[in-house]
This record gives C-alpha cells, structure tokens and sequence, in this order.
C-alpha cells in the first residue's frame, strides 16, 4: 500500500508539475505578458476573469489526481505481464518510437471523439461534461478541467493503449507531453496557426484552435480532440467553423 501511495504521489507530482508549467508559460505569454499585442489572435472578444482560472486550476488538479491514478494502473507491475509495455530500446526497431507515438495519438484521438460524444448525452452532461463547459470562453488553465468520473474517462486510454501495441516508457512520456501541449494550444483562446496552413491539406485534416473553442462557445460539434477527420466523418463538424477561421485570420493578417 505504502508503494502505491508512492507511486500515485509522483505520478501527480509529475502531471501536475507537467500541467503548472505547460499551461502556465502559455498562460503567461498570451494573457500576462503580450495581451494586447496578440489581440488580433484572440478568438473571442471578451476575457476570462480570475474567478475562471481558479475554477479551472482547482478542478485541473483534482483531475490530475484521477490521471496519475490511471497511469498508475496501467504501469503496474500486476498488469504489466499481460501488456505490451518493453523497457528495452533494443526490442524493437528505433523508428518504432516515433511510429508507435503517431499510432497513440491516432488511437486517442478516436477514442476520445466517441467518449467526448458519449458525453455530451444530456443525462452524462450534466454530471460530468458541465464541468469542462463552465469554461465557455476557455484558457490554457482549462486543459484538464474536468468533473473528476471524467478525468478518469480521460485517462482510462493509456490502458486502452498497453493493450493496444508494443510501448516503451519513452513513448508513454512522450504520448503523456505531445497530448498535453496539443490540448492546451487547443483551449488557449488564441489562434496562432500561419498565414499559409489554411491552404495545405494540413487543414483538411488538422484541428486548430479555433476548432476547439467554437465547441466550447456552441457546447455542440467539434468533438474531435487532434483531428478534423472523425467530425467531417460523422457529420458533427460545425458548419460554421471555416467561416469563424476565415474570419479570424482576415482580421490576424488583413
């Protein structure tokens, strides 16, 4: 037990300590330090008050807990016999660690379409998903801000992943930072794709976050978390998305 509390305390203090400085640099340049410079990038015009950021930072790290809890299980000795996890680099090929990255990204970013879907169900909504929708207008503070069942839904896809394909640690940690740093350009309220990604098929395929955060503006559509591909797929896409990214980059770049 006293292995456990161990274990689950530095996997929090790493989730944590990952989520204060990732969100919180962002946090600083964007809202801090260059507001007014960026404010062509901002996606909405009006601005979060601190009563947000504190709502979001509380329920963050309550879901920080729930993650490190998840990660744990997933890593544990008892289940490791029955995963896919190597701790020897020589087991597989080198390329198979930026191969098996992609293939984890692409395999959560499925799984959370049907969760994220599954969510917005109106009896699940109001349970759980409310939380993560107080934030309409969103922040960097709000990439982990979920109710705390939620969380664990959220972290339940490292298992997922064990059982899915040869894994070493290396490809966890970095799946772990790649995700994040992705989940938080996509609530960071400000749009910093270039001038010329809206005419590469990179745009076809590629969320942005302008995506994400008309999701959070309209509470429907745009499920996906990476990728455009499931949502155009489903038919869940907003049809007002392009129109809105058009628009913000007209008046970012004239």
């Amino acid at each position: 037990m006293k292995h456990l509390f161990e274990s689950i305390s530095w996997a929090f203090l790493i989730t944590i300590g990952r989520y204060f400085i990732i969100a919180g640099i962002f946090f600083l340049v964007f809202y801090l330090l260059f507001p007014k410079s960026l404010l062509r990038n901002k996606i909405q015009s009006r601005l979060a008050g601190r009563a947000d950021f504190l709502r979001e930072i509380l329920h963050s790290s309550i879901s920080s807990v729930m993650l490190s809890i998840t990660a744990i299980i997933a890593l544990s000795d008892s289940l490791r016999p029955y995963t896919f996890i190597y701790t020897d680099l020589d087991d597989y090929p080198v390329w198979w660690v930026p191969v098996s990255l992609v293939l984890t990204l692409l395999v959560h970013d499925t799984y959370f379409y049907w969760m994220h879907r599954a969510l917005h169900n109106k009896k699940l909504f109001k349970i759980t998903h409310l939380v993560h929708h107080q934030s309409t207008n969103p922040s960097p503070w709000s990439s982990y801000s979920f109710h705390f069942l939620e969380a664990i839904a959220e972290g339940a896809v490292i298992i997922l992943l064990v059982f899915t394909m040869p894994l070493h640690p290396l490809t966890i940690g970095l799946f772990a930072l790649s995700s994040f740093v992705i989940n938080v350009y996509g609530h960071l309220g400000y749009e910093i794709m270039p001038k010329g990604f809206r005419k590469t098929i990179l745009f076809e395929i590629i969320n942005t976050s302008t995506f994400h955060n008309l999701h959070h503006q309209k509470f429907k559509g745009n499920y996906g978390l990476y990728l455009r591909v499931w949502d155009r797929l489903m038919g869940t896409e907003h049809p007002d998305y392009v129109k809105h990214y058009d628009q913000l980059q007209q008046k970012r770049f004239g």
